[in-house]
C-alpha cells in the first residue's frame, strides 16, 4: 500500500511540475494541411509586373497561360487601396531607393476592404477569382497586417488601432509605417472580419500573410478558427519563420533559412554540404511534417535585385537546376511570374515595369516553358513528390553535387543535381553497384552516364530517375 501511495504521489507531483510545459517542437506534429496546399504548385502574380496594363482585368485575360503551365495556386500580391501620402518622410527606405517616385506602395495600405483604382474595382477582383476557379486554380490573397498607411481610412474613428507613444504620435513598425496595435481587441475584430469578408463574399481560398512573425500568433490561431467555420479547407501561408506556426495557425512557412544558403552556394561562398546541413537543422527544430515553400525568386527579390535578376546572376542553366530542386525536394514549389519564360526585365513593387513576355517566343523562353510544364506535370503525376519521405544520399562530390531520394510505398525517385559551374564526374555511392535495378530516367539535362556506373554532369546538369526500393 505504501508503495502504491508513493507511486501515486510521484505521478501527481510530476503532473504538477510539468503542467503548462509544452513538449519540444520537434516532438510534435504539424497540423494537417488541405490537399490543395500539400499537393499544390504556387504561382505568384505581382500585378505591376504581370501585364503591361497592370490591371486585374488584364491579369484575368492572362490566366489561361497560368493554368496551362500546370500550376494549381495563384498567390496575388496586394491589390487593396494603397496609401497615397506624397510626403517622402512617410515612405520606406526601399520605396525611396527604387527611384520610382510613386507614393502608392501596395504594402502600405489605406483600406483593407476595397481594390485600389490602379488595378480596377472590387468586381474585377471577383471576376479574377471566379476565372481562376473556372480554370481549376485556387486563389490566395496577400494580407498586410503588421502596419498600415498614415492615411488609413479607419484611423480617424479608431486612432488606437495603431500603437501610440506618450505624446500620441504613431509608433512606427518596420519600413517606417504605423504599427497596428494588437492589444486593441477592436482592431483584432476588424481584421478578422476583413479576412472573413474576402472568403464569404469573394470566395477566396486562403491567405498569404505578410510579415506574419510580427503579428501575435494567437491572432492568427483565432483567425484560422473563424475562417474554418466558413471554409473548412482554408489555406494559410506565413511569410515568416516562427517555429510554432504550423501547430495550429498556418499550413506553410517561407524557407527563409534555406534560401540564403542556396544563394551562397551559387555565389561560391558555401557548399552543397552546407545546404544539406541547413535542411537537417531546420527539420530538427520544427514539428514533424512542417511544410515550406521552395522559391528562388519573388516580388521582394526581384525588386531589390533588379540590376541583376536571378536569370543573369545564376544563368539559364543555373535557374533550371534550382527549379528542378524546388520541384523534387519536400515542400511546395513556388514560381514567380515571368520565371516560366526566363524573364530578365526590371521589376518593382513601387511602379509598373512589366515582364518581357516577348521572351516567350525565343528559344530560351520556349525551353524554360517546356521545363516548367514538365516539372508541374511530374509533380502532379508522381505521388512520391508530394507524399514521400526525403533521404539524403551520399556521393563522392559532396561540396558540389546534391543527391537525395524520395520514397513511398516501395518506389523511389532519385535526384542528382550539379550545383556548380564546373563539370563533375560523380558516383552516387548507394547506387554504385546496383546495375540490375530497374531505374529509369524521367528528367535529365547536361549529363552522360547512369547512377550505377557514375555520371558526368556538366555545370548545373541534373538527373531524376524512378525505380523500385531494394527488397
Amino acid at each position: 500500500m505504501k508503495s502504491f501511495i508513493s507511486v501515486f504521489l510521484f505521478l501527481v507531483c510530476f503532473q504538477i511540475i510539468s503542467y503548462g510545459q509544452k513538449p519540444d517542437l520537434n516532438k510534435q506534429t504539424a497540423k494537417n494541411a488541405p490537399d490543395w496546399i500539400t499537393n499544390g504548385i504556387i504561382y505568384q502574380i505581382q500585378p505591376r509586373a504581370f501585364t503591361p496594363e497592370g490591371t486585374l482585368k488584364a491579369a484575368t485575360e492572362m490566366l489561361p497561360h497560368v493554368a496551362d503551365l500546370g500550376v494549381t495556386i495563384v498567390y496575388l500580391c496586394p491589390v487593396f487601396l494603397a496609401d497615397d501620402d506624397a510626403d517622402t518622410m512617410t515612405w520606406s527606405p526601399r520605396q525611396k531607393a527604387s527611384k520610382m517616385n510613386n507614393p502608392r506602395n501596395p504594402y502600405r495600405m489605406a483600406d483593407y476592404y476595397h481594390v485600389d483604382p490602379e488595378y480596377g474595382i472590387d468586381a474585377d477582383l471577383k471576376e479574377f477569382i471566379d476565372e481562376c476557379h473556372r480554370l481549376g486554380l485556387r486563389v490566395m490573397l496577400d494580407m498586410v497586417y503588421l502596419h498600415c498607411g498614415s492615411k488609413a481610412v479607419f484611423l480617424s474613428e479608431n486612432p488606437d488601432f495603431v500603437k501610440r507613444d506618450e505624446n500620441g504620435s504613431a509608433i512606427k513598425a518596420a519600413w517606417n509605417w504605423p504599427a497596428l496595435n494588437y492589444k486593441n481587441n477592436e482592431l483584432r475584430e476588424y481584421l478578422w472580419q476583413n479576412m472573413e469578408y474576402w472568403v464569404s463574399k469573394f470566395d477566396v481560398d486562403g491567405f498569404r500573410c505578410d510579415v506574419a512573425d510580427g503579428v501575435p500568433l494567437d491572432f492568427w490561431e483565432a483567425a484560422r478558427d473563424r475562417l474554418e467555420k466558413i471554409r473548412p479547407d482554408i489555406g494559410m501561408l506565413s511569410e515568416g519563420g516562427r517555429r510554432e506556426d504550423q501547430i495550429k495557425a498556418f499550413d506553410i512557412n517561407y524557407s527563409f533559412t534555406w534560401f540564403p544558403v542556396l544563394k551562397s552556394v551559387y555565389e561560391g561562398k558555401k557548399t552543397v554540404a552546407d545546404l544539406r546541413e541547413t535542411w537537417k537543422k531546420i527539420a530538427g527544430e520544427r514539428p514533424a511534417g512542417a511544410r515550406f515553400i521552395r522559391y528562388i525568386d519573388n516580388h521582394d527579390i526581384a525588386n531589390d535585385d533588379y540590376h541583376n535578376r536571378r536569370e543573369n546572376r545564376w544563368g539559364f542553366a543555373g535557374v533550371n537546376a534550382a527549379l528542378v530542386m524546388n520541384f523534387t525536394l519536400d515542400g511546395i514549389p513556388f514560381l514567380y511570374n515571368g520565371q516560366e519564360v526566363a524573364d530578365t526585365a526590371r521589376h518593382s513593387i513601387f511602379g509598373r515595369l512589366p515582364i518581357y513576355w516577348a521572351n516567350k517566343e525565343t528559344p530560351t523562353g520556349q525551353m524554360r516553358l517546356n521545363l516548367v510544364r514538365e516539372l508541374c506535370n511530374m509533380r502532379k503525376s508522381e505521388k512520391i513528390l508530394t507524399s514521400g519521405g526525403l533521404e539524403w544520399v551520399d556521393n563522392d562530390q559532396p561540396d558540389a553535387v546534391l543527391s537525395y531520394s524520395r520514397k513511398l510505398k516501395g518506389e523511389q525517385i532519385l535526384v542528382v543535381i550539379n550545383l556548380s559551374h564546373q563539370t563533375k564526374c560523380v558516383h552516387v555511392q548507394k547506387y554504385q553497384n546496383m546495375k540490375g535495378q530497374p531505374f529509369h530516367s524521367i528528367l535529365a539535362d547536361r549529363i552522360s552516364g547512369n547512377p550505377y556506373e557514375g555520371f558526368e554532369i556538366q555545370e548545373y546538369g541534373f538527373w531524376v530517375g524512378k525505380g523500385k526500393l531494394e527488397e
